[in-house]
């Protein structure tokens, strides 16, 4: 199925504005964003924007990808709490494969994702850059 970068940026905030649902009763943050906290149940939340900082919790290193990644292999795929505490999982760029570690310090950045299907429609998100960049 073909989806159109503007059919993205209507549907796919999370990825564009990295929004998230913040529940009211638990305080947790969700990206992507959810209509049910699944702790509470609760329905009441906010759309909060992440914060751009964040650390490393646990990562893998891809070396055989799919076949819309497989240029971008080897690439490390890493779980990063935000300082929010927010956890996601973001590919990590800009930083050689054995350079990756538990703790490193990262920061979101907006960038190209992939291609979509046959007709090259570019898909934009957040990829995780070492902060000392």
């Amino acid at each position: 199925m073909t989806m159109f970068s503007s059919r993205n940026w209507r549907e796919y905030p999370h990825r564009y504005r990295t929004e998230a649902s913040k529940f009211k009763k638990s305080g947790k943050t969700y990206i992507p964003k959810r209509l049910i906290d699944p702790e509470t149940g609760d329905t009441e939340q906010e759309t909060v924007r992440l914060p751009e900082t964040g650390k490393v919790l646990t990562y893998t290193i891809i070396r055989i990808a799919p076949s819309q990644w497989g240029d971008n292999a080897p690439y490390a795929l890493a779980i990063v709490e935000m300082t929010d505490g927010t956890r996601l999982m973001a590919q990590m760029t800009d930083v050689a494969m054995e350079d990756v570690k538990v703790g490193m310090e990262i920061r979101l950045e907006f960038r190209r994702i992939q291609n979509e299907g046959s007709h090259g429609v570019i898909s934009y998100g957040y990829k995780a850059v070492p902060k000392w960049f």
